[in-house]
């Protein structure tokens, strides 16, 4: 009986250093006490990983030869992006020097094969195609052509869309009816295709320096004044019927910043951003 027990405990002893060197490499084991890891055992596995680097980002700027795009541009191309846009007219008609960096496309959205080649690659759009006319005319470009390139920008596997709409004016929806349904429209095929991607920033009047031919518009002279009056009156937003006309104006610099960031950041919330939104993230992104 003593000699069986002996052998018993012996084997026990022979199996525990079997472990013990089974589970050991380098000086690093796992503990036979616990199912924690060593420390050590970790620290040089995280050291050896090889993680393959991020996949570059790709905007493509709907619009970006206009006012509020080629703000856009400029400012994706100072935070690193690889930029193209997409227009009728196609190169820009600046002479800055940030405009060579950037890849433009002409053509129509109205006419997808006149511009799907600009999608190649893309991971995300932001759109500022909009314009005024007829009601017609007005849901044609507001409307139709934003759809067209919601759903394209899906089709191609495009992470996130941005677009750039417009705060109701109360009154003024009626009188530009083609405009507003139109905005409306596509906002709804954006929801809906980029539930998780896409995001609507709705500012109102937008200023800036604005570039009208050879003439500069300088609409910071009435914009700025009116911003800091009208963000500490949001009240009289709620006014009925009128309300609206006290929706503050916003600077291109602070859509440019936030439609850049929405873009590109995964967590940046879907859905909808008003005025204010677009101040606070903007003021966020600035300290």
């Amino acid at each position: 009986m003593s000699s069986m027990a002996s052998r018993l405990i012996h084997s026990r002893f022979s199996l525990s250093r079997l472990y013990a060197m089974g589970g050991s490499k380098n000086g690093r084991f796992l503990s036979t006490e616990s199912n924690k890891v060593d420390e050590s055992f970790k620290v040089e596995e995280a050291e050896t990983v090889d993680v393959p680097p991020p996949l570059s980002e790709k905007l493509l700027v709907l619009g970006g030869n206009g006012f509020v795009g080629s703000h856009i541009c400029k400012e994706a191309l100072n935070r690193g992006l690889t930029v193209a846009s997409l227009s009728r007219s196609g190169r820009s008609s600046l002479h800055d020097s940030w405009a060579k960096n950037v890849t433009w496309h002409q053509g129509n959205l109205v006419s997808f094969d006149s511009w799907k080649e600009a999608l190649n690659g893309v991971t995300s759009v932001i759109s500022c195609v909009g314009g005024f006319g007829s009601n017609s005319y007005m849901y044609k470009i507001n409307g139709t052509a934003n759809i067209n390139a919601i759903r394209a920008a899906a089709e191609k596997g495009v992470k996130r869309f941005v677009y750039i709409s417009a705060a109701d004016f109360g009154l003024a929806n009626y009188l530009l009816q083609g405009y507003y349904e139109g905005k409306r429209a596509a906002e709804t095929e954006l929801l809906t295709k980029f539930p998780y991607g896409g995001v609507i920033l709705r500012p109102g009047f937008i200023y800036g320096t604005r570039s009208v031919g050879r003439v500069q518009l300088p609409l910071s002279v009435v914009g700025s004044p009116l911003e800091m009056v009208l963000q500490h009156a949001k009240p009289l937003n709620q006014l009925p019927l009128v309300g609206p006309l006290f929706t503050p104006p916003v600077n291109v610099t602070a859509v440019a910043k936030v439609a850049v960031r929405a873009a590109t950041d995964p967590v940046f919330p879907p859905g909808v951003v008003d005025v204010y939104g677009i101040q606070r993230f903007s003021q966020q992104m600035s300290r």
